[in-house]
């Protein structure tokens, strides 16, 4: 956590355990004590709040609430201090996934009685400082800032390479460009071969990325190709059996590409092939139970591959699921969801579950309720819902074991906590 006085980056704090204070507060022990004037700062997490307690005799000194309507504090993962004016108090400012909030750094006669560990029971708090709402007037630091600008459209996937930088199709023609994220600047690298090409990105075990299926504009193509970062080039490879688009590519844990379903021609398919790329060939492989374009298909912890939802042309969107096995190269039936849906997200959660979020009915409904699987028992179970509802958002697994769910036809963000 890093604290910022009027904009600037004042020091940072590490987790300390406090001694002689309650197992309750989790301490923000500043890099550079000096600079607290005083004070430090601890995060309750029970009570959901920001405590400050003076240096000297460890008394109480303010503490900063949650806003009304927020139901848990999720991480705190930034802090600004403004100077007030005219003898006026400072103001703290701190960010949970990205909204901004404030309070009054007003001293209290008493801190708010605590609640029992991991207790969600409301507090009266008539003698606290109340956050205000987000404020997008205000921000000292922190957040989303400019960076270079593009030289395509970007309307194509975006791939992070083990270089850390980020190839990105321009999706409506040839070009692609890479990011680099040390300098902030795009430049261009290879054309594709075949314009339109490179729907599914799938980076490879050895640093390239294969691109495969998509449209030319007037026709679904087979195509396939390798963009190789040594190089900054892209070949061809393949191609594809059949024409795909709203497919899905899976990276095995044997380093092949699995391949599934997606619209061939007008209907959607329920065959699925593999790309080896030691040959750079493509085989066909196991039948789906069921066609299926605009689905998921998950890399399990197992190996094996969760395949779930879709739509297909004049049929309803399904609700079942299917695990493809490596082992045997075929489909196998589980459990379904309890919500048909398609052009959802589906993230591999870090205990091995996988989660399915929000998508469509195919009809104009855009769903708001979130699922899980479970791969021991081959089992689809309820776990609440969004805030709002989400169609072809991202669902990106974070390394202390939640989830970012963002965009999705809004410009919003959440996060589950599993």
């Amino acid at each position: 956590i890093v604290q910022y006085e009027l904009g600037q980056a004042s020091h940072g704090w590490s987790v300390d355990v406090p001694g002689g204070q309650t197992s309750y507060y989790t301490r923000l022990t500043a890099d550079n004590r000096a600079q607290d004037q005083g004070t430090f700062y601890a995060y309750d997490r029970a009570n959901k709040r920001i405590v400050a307690f003076s240096k000297t005799d460890g008394s109480f000194v303010a503490q900063y609430m949650v806003p009304a309507g927020t139901s848990w504090f999720s991480a705190v993962t930034g802090m600004f201090v403004t100077t007030g004016s005219g003898g006026t108090n400072p103001t703290l400012y701190w960010t949970e996934v990205g909204n901004l909030m404030s309070a009054s750094l007003a001293r209290t006669a008493a801190p708010t009685p605590l609640a029992s560990s991991g207790s969600n029971a409301p507090l009266a708090s008539p003698n606290s400082s109340t956050a205000m709402p987000p404020t997008a007037s205000v921000n000292p630091g922190h957040g989303f800032t400019a960076t270079g600008s593009m030289t395509t459209r970007g309307a194509g996937p975006a791939t992070r390479l083990a270089d850390g930088r980020v190839l990105i199709l321009d999706g409506t023609d040839s070009r692609a460009e890479l990011y680099d994220p040390k300098t902030g600047t795009f430049r261009k690298t290879g054309s594709m071969v075949t314009a339109g090409s490179g729907e599914t990105a799938t980076l490879l075990q050895d640093g390239r990325v294969l691109f495969t299926g998509g449209s030319d504009g007037s026709n679904l193509l087979s195509s396939a190709e390798i963009y190789d970062p040594k190089t900054g080039t892209f070949s061809a490879t393949g191609p594809m059996i059949s024409v795909r688009t709203a497919h899905t590519a899976t990276l095995l844990a044997d380093g092949q590409v699995l391949i599934t379903g997606g619209v061939n021609y007008k209907y959607a398919s329920a065959t699925a092939e593999l790309y080896d790329p030691n040959t750079g060939t493509f085989i066909a492989t196991g039948w789906m139970a069921d066609a299926r374009a605009s689905h998921t298909a998950t890399l399990l912890s197992d190996g094996r591959v969760l395949v779930a939802g879709g739509g297909d042309e004049g049929d309803p969107t399904t609700a079942t699921a299917e695990l493809y096995d490596p082992k045997t190269g075929r489909f196998g039936g589980t459990g379904s969801m309890s919500t048909a849906r398609e052009v959802f997200s589906a993230s591999l959660l870090a205990d091995g579950r996988v989660l399915v979020a929000g998508g469509s009915d195919g009809n104009g409904t855009i769903f708001a309720s979130v699922e899980l699987f479970d791969p021991k028992t081959g089992r689809f179970s309820s776990t609440g819902s969004m805030s709002d509802g989400r169609i072809g958002q991202s669902a990106t697994l974070l390394t202390d074991g939640r989830v970012l769910v963002a965009g999705g036809g809004l410009a919003t963000a959440e996060l589950y906590q599993p």
